[in-house]
């Protein structure tokens, strides 16, 4: 009885080419598999593409949208995890581009930091997400992509060459300016220091917002 509860309780998965051939010709309870067996996935990456702040599931809904618009025209030469990649990709960059603007409190930048701070020991105090994806927001949109899927995502050259359409040095070059940025801005921003943050006192004990 147990063997038979067991078995009954194992969610069957169909293979990911059988499952794409099946939504390829329609069938809705292999669209609601291919949903099923990819939500997470897909939410994690649109996670780390947008940030906390993005309305995940409004970007899901638009990633499947498209899946299913696109999928006949899928033809098996990457991955179906490379494929989904992509499309989390466009869909990011769709949202980025239309909602692109500067944070508040980003407009004042600090030309030091405290004494014995780093910027990764700044990033520890502060909720770490969130400044980054408030400086992400401030890079332009195909290299804020390529630094989240290498930096973030862990991915090497070739694979985000694979992912956003482009080629392998293309991405580098990309990557590069990316970093260069990026770091710049840690350094310089006053989101790392408490600066503007109401109650909040910087590592030399002047409150938050004073001209010192």
């Amino acid at each position: 009885m147990l063997t038979v509860a067991a078995k009954q309780n194992t969610k069957r998965t169909s293979p990911p080419s059988e499952l794409v051939l099946r939504c390829q010709r329609g069938e809705r309870d292999a669209q609601a598999e291919f949903y099923s067996t990819y939500r997470e996935d897909v939410l994690r990456t649109l996670y780390r593409v947008l940030g906390p702040d993005a309305d995940l599931e409004d970007a899901l809904q638009d990633v499947f949208i498209e899946v299913y618009r696109s999928i006949p025209n899928f033809r098996g030469q990457a991955k179906i995890t490379t494929w989904l990649y992509r499309v989390c990709v466009n869909v990011g960059l769709q949202k980025i581009r239309r909602n692109k603007r500067r944070p508040e409190g980003y407009s004042t930048l600090r030309e030091d930091l405290p004494d014995h701070e780093t910027p990764m020991r700044a990033l520890e105090r502060k909720d770490s997400s969130r400044v980054v994806y408030a400086i992400l927001d401030t890079i332009a949109p195909k290299k804020r992509m390529v630094f989240i899927l290498n930096e973030i995502m862990g991915m090497n050259a070739k694979e985000i060459a694979a992912i956003v359409g482009a080629n392998a040095l293309t991405v580098r070059t990309r990557l590069h300016y990316a970093r260069k940025e990026f770091y710049k801005k840690v350094l310089e921003s006053e989101l790392f220091l408490g600066v503007g943050n109401e109650g909040e006192r910087d590592p030399r004990g002047r409150s938050a917002g004073g001209v010192g």
